[in-house]
């Protein structure tokens, strides 16, 4: 517990100078004031990280964290539960979703076994196993609060370790069956959302088994009873490892002023829990995509973040965060190599402000 707290207490407020700054180059680029519409909200966020207005990506990682899930046992899934070994270690040969993108984004992967059901014995997975998997949620709690905490601080030390060696820009991912279960369990517990609001078909169910996921949901709520105020106890009930250490990932962060990218449902879960423990971890997350499953909505409303894309994309894994990579680092160019109006000698003084004033 010690790690996070010290975690939670070292986290900084955006740079309000430098994102003021970042705003007036900005509006003196040659183009009309706010054309470049998100581009522009980008780079000036990363300022208000980094504290530069010139900002450039040296390396960039996307965290995978792996975990089994007990509340598989429902019956509420299309695959076995051995897919979760089996995929964990096939990121390690480049070639799922999520690899292949990275490689051509030029990213690093930085796999993490946080809680398969299995002992991998592959030394390219970083072993944090909290433990086995965790229990069916539809029957009593998820791991112990002590579990819970062990893995957000997994997560901490994971980014810890990536910023020392010199990434500037990390992707959070993950894998793990039925976790989209889990996911919708701890979005539910921590607003109160009816489930059918917020669990969709994940990877991909039948009718059916959806009706079952979603009655497994509502009973894991039920006779569990997460507080909604208290995360850590939302997570330690209904939540999964995989999230618990993506959180962690989130804080640790933030923590080290470090540019952080939501994937798709389930890291924006973990963010979400995130943002709960310290509000100022949001001014480090940035979201990839909107992901296909029906509780991503709601969860960008509450943060406060717009996704760069729409592409119905329910892969998972991380596979959003190689595309947003692109998006932040043109974003990055753009502001750096523009000339502005005085440095390409145009009068600039007819152009008008579009932007509505909460863009600012």
């Amino acid at each position: 517990m010690e790690l996070l707290k010290k975690t939670l207490n070292s986290i900084e407020k955006k740079d309000e100078e430098a994102i003021k700054d970042a705003w007036n180059r900005i509006d003196n680029l040659t183009k009309p004031i706010g054309s470049l519409g998100e581009l522009e909200k980008i780079a000036v966020k990363m300022a208000g990280i980094t504290g530069k207005v010139k900002n450039k990506i040296h390396k960039k990682n996307i965290v995978i964290m792996c975990a089994d899930n007990g509340i598989w046992e429902e019956g509420i899934s299309s695959c076995g539960q051995d897919l979760t070994a089996i995929v964990t270690n096939n990121f390690t040969r480049g070639i799922t979703g999520v690899c292949v993108l990275a490689d051509f984004y030029n990213s690093d992967t930085t796999v993490v076994d946080i809680g398969v059901k299995v002992d991998m014995n592959n030394p390219k997975i970083i072993n944090r196993k909290v433990n086995y998997g965790t229990k069916d949620i539809a029957k009593g709690p998820a791991m112990t609060s002590d579990e819970a905490v062990k893995a957000i601080e997994a997560g901490i030390e994971t980014v810890d370790k990536l910023a020392k060696d010199g990434y500037d820009l990390i992707g959070t991912g993950e894998m793990g069956v039925c976790n989209t279960a889990t996911s919708a369990a701890v979005l539910g517990g921590l607003t109160g959302l009816e489930i059918d609001q917020v669990a969709g078909k994940g990877s991909g169910i039948t009718d059916e088994q959806l009706y079952l996921k979603r009655e497994a949901i509502k009973k894991a709520l039920e006779v569990n009873k997460p507080d909604k105020n208290d995360v850590i106890d939302v997570l330690s009930k209904v939540g999964g490892f995989d999230i618990c250490g993506l959180c962690g990932c989130f804080l640790g962060a933030a923590k080290n002023r470090i540019p952080i990218v939501i994937d798709g449902f389930i890291s924006s879960v973990a963010a979400l829990c995130a943002v709960r423990l310290n509000g100022d971890v949001g001014d480090y997350i940035f979201p990839s995509h909107l992901s296909a499953e029906p509780g991503a909505k709601y969860i960008m409303n509450e943060l406060n973040l717009k996704p760069m894309l729409n592409l119905d994309m329910r892969l998972g894994e991380g596979s959003g965060c190689p595309l947003a990579f692109g998006i932040i680092e043109s974003a990055l160019y753009t502001m750096n190599n523009m000339a502005t109006f005085e440095e390409a000698k145009i009068d600039s003084s007819n152009l008008v402000d579009i932007r509505e004033d909460e863009n600012k």
